[in-house]
């Protein structure tokens, strides 16, 4: 069985900082993509960052600067250090993970940037 479990999300103030982490089981971590996305209230899904197998990584054009993807394939974790977060970060943040042919989710987890 497959998961994806999110966790390090909470509530911070403006210019603040967090990690987010996203410990995978039931696949062969090391051969995924894996990514983070993220969902603000009314708004479709976007992607946030990935990190490829060989280590690529991809950002979108509004986190480039403060936002770094990382991964630790000897505990089949993917992390995402956010910083100088803004009101506009806001977002549930969704892990994913996949290849040519699996791609899962997780269950998510709140991010609230609030003074």
């Amino acid at each position: 069985q497959v998961q994806l479990v999110e966790s390090g999300g909470g509530l911070v103030q403006p210019g603040g900082s967090l990690r987010l982490s996203c410990a995978a089981s039931g696949i062969m971590f090391s051969i995924y993509t894996m990514g983070w996305y993220r969902q603000a209230p009314g708004k479709q899904r976007e992607l946030v960052a990935v990190i490829t197998p060989d280590d690529r990584t991809n950002y979108a054009d509004f986190v480039k600067g403060r936002f770094t993807i990382s991964r630790d394939n000897a505990k089949n974790t993917v992390y995402l250090q956010m910083n100088s977060l803004k009101f506009e970060d806001t977002a549930v943040y969704y892990c994913n993970s996949k290849t040519n042919f699996r791609n899962y989710w997780g269950q998510g987890t709140q991010v609230t940037v609030s003074s």
